[in-house]
Order: C-alpha cells, then sequence, then structure tokens
C-alpha cells in the first residue's frame, strides 16, 4: 500500500512551520528519540545532525543552525531511517527534504559537481547535459523494435518511460534494449516517448531542489496529455518512486510499475520462453527506492529463480537491512565531496559483502547501481571475476536468440 503525502507536503515553498500544522508534522514531534534513525543511517556517523538530532533541535527551536550545518549533503535518501522508525515517521518523505532544501538555501558553496547536475537537469532534461534530440538514439541504432508515441499516433496499452541513464548511456543501454526484448517476446503493446521524455525529477525532489523538481514534474505532466495509454512502466526505481510518491500530488493517476514487478507479474508466460542455461552464482542487491519504500523484495529474486542455471546467494545486508549504493539523494553526484571528508562509498562496502559471498554476478533493478558497483569494482580488489547486471539484461540473455 502505498502511503500518500498530504498536499501541503508537497506545495513549492513548504516550510518546517507549514507542515508541523499537518498531521505527518504533528507525527513528526511524537519522536522518543530513540535513535533508531542515527543508528541505522549509513553516514549517520558523519552527520552533526543525523535525523534524531534535527527533530531535537525542531522542539527547541534551533532548527536554523540545523540549516547552516553541511550535515545533510550526507544523506543519500535511502529510506533506512523511515523503514526502522518505531513511530511510523516518514523522515525521508516529509522532514529530510524540507530541511535539505534550507540546507541548499544556506551553503556557501554548494560541491562544484552536484551544482552542474542540477543545472544539466534543469536547462536540458537529464543530468549529464546531454541534447534531448540524442534520447532516442539507443533506439533507432539496433534491430529492436521500439516504438514511440509521436510516431505510431494511436493508444498503447504500456507506455515505456525510459529515464535518462538508460537511455544516454551505453551500459544504461544494454538495460533498455533488454527491456524491449522482454516486451516483444511478452507481446505487450508499448511504445516510448523518446525525445519529449525529460528526467522524472525523483533525486531533484530528494535532494535539494523541489523548484526543479515541480518544472520537470510540470513537463511531464503535459506530455503524458498529448497520448493515450493505460499504464506507465519503467526500470528506473527512482523514476517509479517518483510517479507513486510525488507526482499524484500533481494531478497524476495513471497505474505505475517497475520492470521487476511487471515480469514477476508475468512469469507464468514469461518463464517457459527461459529456455537458455546460464550457470551464474549470483547475489541481488535491493534498490532503496524499491526495497524499503516499495517492498519489492520477493519479485526481483523470483525472476532471477526462475532463469535456468542460476544459483542464488544472499549478501550480510539483504532485503530491509540492505546497504544503499549511495546514489540516491544526490549521492550520485556527491561522491568527491564524500572523499574530501575521508568518507568510504557506500558502493565500495557494499561490493564488499557481494565478493563474499564468492558470486559471479551482482544483481540489480536501478540503473544508478550499475555504474556505482561497476565503478567500485574497479579499486576493490577481488580474486575471481565478478560482473554487475540488471534482472532484466539476465532476464533477456536467457531467452536466447
Amino acid at each position: 500500500m502505498v502511503a500518500m503525502l498530504e498536499p501541503e507536503l508537497c506545495e513549492k515553498g513548504a516550510t518546517i512551520e507549514t507542515v508541523l500544522d499537518t498531521p505527518e508534522g504533528k507525527r513528526i514531534l511524537t519522536c522518543i528519540q530513540c535513535g533508531m534513525c542515527a543508528g541505522t543511517c549509513p553516514y549517520g556517523e558523519y552527520m552533526d545532525y543525523p535525523p534524531r538530532r534535527i527533530i531535537n533541535m525542531l522542539r527547541r527551536g534551533f532548527i536554523e543552525e540545523v540549516f547552516k550545518s553541511d550535515s545533510m549533503l550526507r544523506c543519500v535518501a535511502c529510506y533506512a531511517c523511515m523503514s526502522k522508525c518505531p513511530r511510523g515517521i516518514r523522515l525521508s518523505d516529509v522532514l529530510l527534504p524540507i530541511v535539505k532544501e534550507q540546507t541548499l538555501i544556506n551553503q556557501p558553496e554548494i560541491p562544484a559537481e552536484l551544482q552542474k547536475t542540477l543545472q544539466n537537469t534543469l536547462r536540458y532534461g537529464n543530468p549529464m547535459g546531454e541534447s534531448s534530440r540524442k534520447r532516442v538514439n539507443w533506439a533507432t541504432a539496433n534491430g529492436t523494435k521500439v516504438p514511440i508515441m509521436a510516431e505510431i499516433k494511436r493508444p498503447v496499452d504500456v507506455l515505456w518511460f525510459v529515464e535518462c541513464y538508460t537511455a544516454y548511456y551505453q551500459r544504461g543501454q544494454d538495460n533498455s534494449r533488454a527491456v524491449a526484448k522482454l516486451f516483444n517476446a511478452l507481446g505487450i503493446d508499448f511504445a516510448i516517448l523518446g525525445n519529449e521524455e525529460k528526467c522524472a525529477g525523483d533525486c531533484g525532489q530528494l535532494t535539494w531542489e523541489s523548484g526543479l523538481f515541480e518544472t520537470l514534474t510540470d513537463y511531464n505532466m503535459e506530455i503524458f496529455k498529448k497520448y493515450k495509454f493505460n499504464r506507465i512502466v519503467t526500470g528506473d526505481a527512482h523514476a517509479f518512486n517518483a510517479f507513486r510518491i510525488r507526482y499524484p500530488m500533481y494531478g497524476f493517476n495513471y497505474p505505475v510499475e517497475h520492470t521487476t514487478g511487471l515480469f514477476a507479474r508475468c512469469l507464468p508466460q514469461l518463464k517457459p520462453k527461459l529456455t537458455k542455461k546460464l550457470n551464474y552464482t549470483v547475489t541481488y542487491h535491493d534498490a532503496c527506492c524499491l526495497g524499503r519504500r516499495a517492498g519489492l523484495y520477493d519479485e526481483p529474486r523470483d525472476l532471477l529463480l526462475a532463469i535456468p542455471g542460476i544459483k542464488l546467494v544472499e549478501m550480510t545486508h539483504n532485503r530491509v537491512n540492505s546497504i544503499c549504493c549511495g546514489g540516491g539523494g544526490g549521492g550520485m553526484w556527491l561522491d568527491t565531496f564524500f572523499k574530501q571528508k575521508g568518507m568510504e562509498r557506500l558502493s565500495e562496502r557494499r561490493v564488499k559483502e557481494a565478493i563474499a559471498t564468492g558470486a559471479d554476478v551482482i544483481a540489480v533493478s536501478c540503473p544508478y547501481e550499475i555504474y556505482r558497483f561497476e565503478d567500485a569494482l574497479k579499486v576493490i580488489p577481488h580474486d575471481k571475476p565478478i560482473i554487475v547486471r540488471d534482472v532484466v539484461e539476465l532476464l533477456a540473455e536467457a531467452l536466447g536468440d
């Protein structure tokens, strides 16, 4: 069940004061100061103001001191604090985004990489600063059939929201080609927006910049109105998060699924088509937006176990206790800042656990994780080869030719 946010929690210019007047804001003040949030935060030891202390400062009237600190730069929006809170306070949905926005306003200097990313996303609709005219190139450069809404000019069942990393970067395009192959194998009536698509904006909301999120939301909502479709499917965990949690406050009322959930539902039709044996030992990394925020734990594992030859092994921290890859909440563009502060990258911490399982493959369900884990594997010593693959890539490989 999706926990819906109150409209005032998503309005532009929402402040601590306005939020505290809402039922969820009043719940924030019921915090029992147990410290569970600080203890479960992967970067809690590097924060002057972890969530527990933020609420304490709020109660005492010293919240302005929190805004002046760069403590929230270390929050990767992993939902760990929210999932463990005994009072059910939606820290990652409500309090922390507002604190982050005020932190941005009060910082004398924003890390250059993050600043450039936000500027690129506003100007080009993607964090890389790539031309919107190149967004669909991946779909026209191979033999896979990928219909585009503006070209086919008819209603479809599934509008596939591709997102940025899976449209522009080669490794992300591997994911997109795999999804298209699976859609076609299942006979799903789908199409993409192509060059009309822009970033869904989840990290704009959960990072610092609610205004950026609203700009992207307004644009995408207008594009959706141009076409007729029954549901939206995306392979990007962050876009899935935005459509489920934030977009309904802006009039979004389409059913939305992540590719992992969709293919798990279609497993009775898909499994007979998985005829190629893959002799891999696989360990699965639970993405924060899919796991802790959406509860999709069994679905990716069911898909992996349906592939002939796959042996599934678990890392020490899995499911609700999974360690974040470090890419959410702006962490994707703060690695330099973290290194300057002497902080271990969470992707490296996670890769060490994966290596310890003896797996051949780290399976993921979010495009951020491909880059973060492949980069971490370049610097973490390991005796045997280990690669990173999205679950849909493994499924597409098992389909054979």
